[in-house]
């Protein structure tokens, strides 16, 4: 009987602890979205689609890159921290996470060394056809933001050192840090510029290359304090300790390469993108009004099933984790869809209602538009592709989904080539056919169409076979649903296209956004399986 009450009291305890982690997670992850949608809507106001917002997305691809592989929640470090440090008490954990700090930090400040005195020549070679005045602007923005690489290494170890010690609101909100300090910034410029009419602060080249080396500093200053009130601090060295330390390196190598695959394609993106002026800046807004939803989309309907897959598998019930799989499919296919459809029908009141204001003028808008229609069409495939790979490495079979990154890589260079005009150096272009930037996020679109492909006819090789032909006709129901939907709304748009006051607009916005909600819930009744 004791052993009955006591086994219950664990299982309320930790049913506890996971509501509370789960909501202290949430809370924090969505103060940093908001804060990151807040700074958006400023850069757009400051900065517009203009050559120093153009240069800072160049000049913030490799300190990006390593603060999102390295230096990111959930990335390869922080995982690997967790994993080892989880299991051992504070005072040897302390030890290890400084023997790791000071190691990685050494190694990463020779490679900002390297990039400081290198960044003309890296910023050449990512964006070859920028103008002379972005490349000089790019290279100096390159050179503010080169502490952050060191930086990064620490603040990935102290998020995993953080949620080892179960301290997951601090590592969930403090990516939020750089986002205020960049608004600071913004709101300082525009007050000096009001007080003093001669001032150039506010279109001053280096503004957010400094917000974010600043916020990124306090965000590091944060986390280390924390760590030492913690007791994970200890600047000593244990031998006995090695192997742990090894195990963390261990984890970090593989999984950042395999992380890095996908981070390869958006360089290459940004090396054709160079070719149009404003492109890297239209890129930048657009993709991040597609990745808040989907961000939201991914963590709703596959984080979800993962488990569910690697359990499947264990007990090897083929039969259950098809089913689950498929399930999966249709509701990835159904959500994303209707959202593809929403962004393309209402991209001119979205734009309007998040970015147009301040140096983001009528002509912004209209690229940015354009960028937006092209990243919705993409959406389905884009989601579907995460499912499949995260399948593939629930069930860990991952040689496969690792031979597909790079086969989408080559088909990545081989269509943004050829979308934007096939150019060759002094011959011109050998294609009459010049899509511009939409070219460059329609060959995204048709690359991950043909990894879906390659990934779904490859699950028969696992043991999972899907019923393609049935799956393909509830996809056209679906689409056929959205396209009525879609048409329905746009009517209306066009009839009441004098009716152009931002109230007018916003009304509108709030009444398409109810008929594709109300269409998408009657919808789900498509995708249930018998």
């Amino acid at each position: 009987m004791k052993l009955k009450l006591l086994e219950k009291f664990r299982q309320i305890q930790m049913h506890s602890f996971l509501k509370n982690n789960v909501f202290s997670i949430s809370f924090g992850t969505s103060l940093s979205k908001l804060a990151g949608c807040i700074r958006q809507i400023f850069i757009a106001a400051a900065f517009g689609v203009g050559v120093t917002y153009d240069a800072f997305n160049y000049a913030y691809i490799i300190p990006g890159f390593l603060l999102i592989i390295i230096g990111g929640i959930n990335g390869p470090l922080h995982n690997a921290v967790v994993a080892v440090l989880t299991p051992l008490n504070k005072k040897n954990g302390g030890i290890v996470l400084t023997q790791v700090s000071i190691k990685l930090s050494i190694l990463l400040i020779g490679l900002s060394i390297l990039i400081y005195f290198n960044s003309s020549l890296l910023i050449q070679l990512l964006a070859p056809n920028l103008s002379y005045e972005a490349k000089s602007i790019a290279t100096y923005q390159l050179k503010i933001l080169t502490p952050c690489i060191p930086l990064s290494g620490f603040i990935g170890l102290s998020f995993g050192a953080l949620n080892s010690q179960r301290k997951f609101f601090l590592s969930s909100i403090s990516p939020a840090i750089t986002s205020l300090t960049t608004i600071f910034f913004i709101l300082l410029s525009w007050i000096i510029n009001q007080e003093n009419a001669y001032s150039h602060f506010f279109t001053y080249s280096g503004l957010l290359a400094f917000a974010t080396l600043t916020g990124t500093l306090i965000q590091f200053v944060v986390q280390i304090s924390e760590i030492n009130k913690i007791g994970l601090l200890r600047l000593k060295s244990n031998f006995q300790l090695f192997d742990e330390e090894r195990r963390i390196f261990k984890l970090i190598i593989p999984a950042s390469i395999s992380s890095g695959l996908s981070q390869i394609n958006v360089f290459i993106d940004m090396f054709f993108a160079s070719s149009f002026q404003g492109a890297a800046s239209g890129l930048a807004y657009g993709n991040f009004l597609i990745q808040a939803p989907l961000g939201i989309l991914s963590n709703t309907l596959i984080l979800p099933l993962l488990p569910k897959f690697s359990k499947l598998r264990s007990d090897k019930d083929y039969i259950g984790l098809q089913k689950k799989l498929i399930s999966g499919i249709e509701y990835c296919f159904l959500t994303t869809i209707f959202l593809a459809a929403f962004f393309i029908t209402f991209n001119n009141q979205i734009v309007q209602l998040v970015f147009q204001r301040g140096s983001f003028d009528y002509s912004a808008a209209l690229k940015v538009k354009n960028i937006l229609i092209a990243y919705g069409v993409g959406i389905p495939f884009y989601l579907y592709r995460d499912l499949l790979v995260r399948t593939y490495y629930s069930i860990e079979k991952t040689n496969f989904p690792f031979k597909s990154s790079f086969a989408g890589i080559i088909l990545n260079i081989f269509f943004d080539w050829l979308l934007i005009g096939a150019p060759i150096n002094n011959f011109g272009n050998l294609s009459p056919y010049n899509f511009g930037v939409v070219g460059i996020i329609l060959s995204s679109v048709i690359v991950n169409f043909i990894v879906c492909v390659l990934l779904s006819l490859n699950l028969r090789n696992e043991n999972i076979h899907l019923p393609n032909l049935d799956l393909f006709r509830k996809i056209i129901l679906m689409a056929l649903a959205a396209f009525i939907d879609s048409t329905l709304c746009f009517t209306i748009l066009k009839t009441t296209n004098n009716f152009s006051s931002n109230l007018g607009e916003f009304l509108l916005f709030i009444f398409g956004s109810l008929t594709f909600f109300c269409n998408l819930f009657f919808s789900y009744k498509i995708p249930e399986s018998k």
